[in-house]
């Protein structure tokens, strides 16, 4: 099951290419605010594009290294430089005159993660010829701060305690001041995509409200048995694989390169992201905490439909069903439900399906020419399926 991303220009005959791009800011602001109506009324300040000297005010925040995925063959290495670019880029992206929202916003980017959609999008534009880095990096920046904006606003719908191994943002700061921030990274990341034509601005937009789709159609499923594996597909799809989808067509877009490989590129990072949320799923179950950074068990607590609970409940699994459907589940039911799902032959078939989608993104792989770029896409896809917390 693919989605696909219109791509269709908008008319220009009476506005400059600058027009346009700020246009296609002010309707995706306009969007976030109108689509989004339990956040409130957000201001919203136009910023410069240009580089700014920080304020004395803002603090200073120290550059963080790219951790490595503990492998030799670590992907990242073909695009060290560049990673560290957007990390910079990052840092300089989330000042605010308002100091909370930089507080908020360094809290979640300086916290850990590995950086994998901006590494997709790297890879996949120098894969495919990309000369221009700056342009590439701004692109990667923007899917990042996109990314982050998501976590920020779904510690506050799952009532977050933990992430990446410290208190969240929501219980730090509180819901107000987090959400606020979530809206300010989405805008920021504008910045930079809306330095590109319609198509990149478009498919970026798109990419954004399936995110939202995606969050309201996993409500509609929380603690709901009735949720099938393919409601499962259409909501992974949406909130997690759209940005993996975005950032490897953008990158290959952005290089120039023919419309069959922008294409495979894009079904690459689809089914990569897929199989990477299946995979996030499996270790809510059989994962250790520390090394998670959060406790286990998470989707069973908030209700969340993920793919060892629906085969589980599909196959009738009483304790799994029990402590799904119920509105505060005991940790003795949380447990309970845990050894049923490690006991059954769920995980088994969840790991199956999972590499089925990333076995899809590796014929996509084969089809783009040969490089040191599409062997870290290859080796990018082996290293999440194998993950084992």
């Amino acid at each position: 099951m693919f989605l696909s991303i219109n791509s269709n220009k908008c008319d220009t005959a009476h506005a400059s290419a600058g027009e346009t791009r700020l246009t296609s800011k002010l309707i995706y602001a306009i969007f976030l605010l109108t689509s989004c109506p339990e956040h409130g009324a957000v201001l919203i300040q136009e910023t410069k594009t240009k580089s700014v000297a920080p304020d004395k005010g803002l603090s200073r925040v120290k550059e963080r290294r790219i951790p490595s995925l503990q492998s030799a063959t670590d992907p990242s290495i073909y695009v060290a430089e560049e990673l560290q670019l957007v990390e910079q880029t990052l840092l300089r992206a989330i000042r605010s005159r308002e100091q909370t929202l930089t507080d908020i916003a360094a809290h979640l980017i300086e916290g850990g993660g590995k950086r994998v959609r901006p590494m997709v999008t790297l890879l996949a534009f120098f894969g495919l010829g990309g000369k221009a880095t700056q342009d590439i990096v701004d692109i990667a920046t923007a899917i990042e701060l996109i990314h982050t904006a998501t976590l920020l606003h779904d510690d506050i719908i799952d009532g977050a305690e933990t992430r990446r191994g410290k208190v969240s943002a929501y219980k730090k700061y509180g819901l107000k001041s987090t959400l606020v921030a979530g809206d300010f990274l989405f805008i920021k990341a504008f910045e930079f995509a809306g330095k590109f034509d319609d198509t990149v601005v478009e498919w970026t937009a798109d990419a954004c409200a399936l995110l939202t789709e995606g969050e309201t159609l996993q409500g509609h499923f929380n603690r709901n048995r009735a949720v099938t594996l393919d409601n499962y597909l259409e909501i992974v799809t949406r909130k997690t694989a759209s940005l993996f989808h975005t950032g490897a067509k953008v990158g290959a877009y952005l290089a120039g390169t023919s419309s069959t490989l922008i294409e495979e590129a894009g079904r690459y990072g689809l089914n990569m992201g897929i199989a990477f949320q299946m995979v996030d799923d499996i270790l809510d179950v059989t994962g250790h905490p520390d090394l998670l950074g959060k406790p286990i068990g998470i989707d069973l607590r908030d209700g969340n439909p993920s793919l060892p609970i629906i085969l589980a409940v599909n196959a009738g699994e009483s304790a799994v069903c029990e402590a799904f459907e119920e509105p505060e589940p005991s940790e003795q039911q949380i447990a309970g439900a845990l050894t049923a799902i490690k006991s059954s032959a769920v995980i088994a078939d969840a790991k199956q399906l999972a590499k089925q989608y990333a076995s899809d993104a590796l014929r996509s792989i084969k089809k783009l020419p040969p490089s040191l770029y599409r062997n870290g896409l290859k080796t990018l896809v082996q290293l999440i399926v194998d993950r084992d917390f």
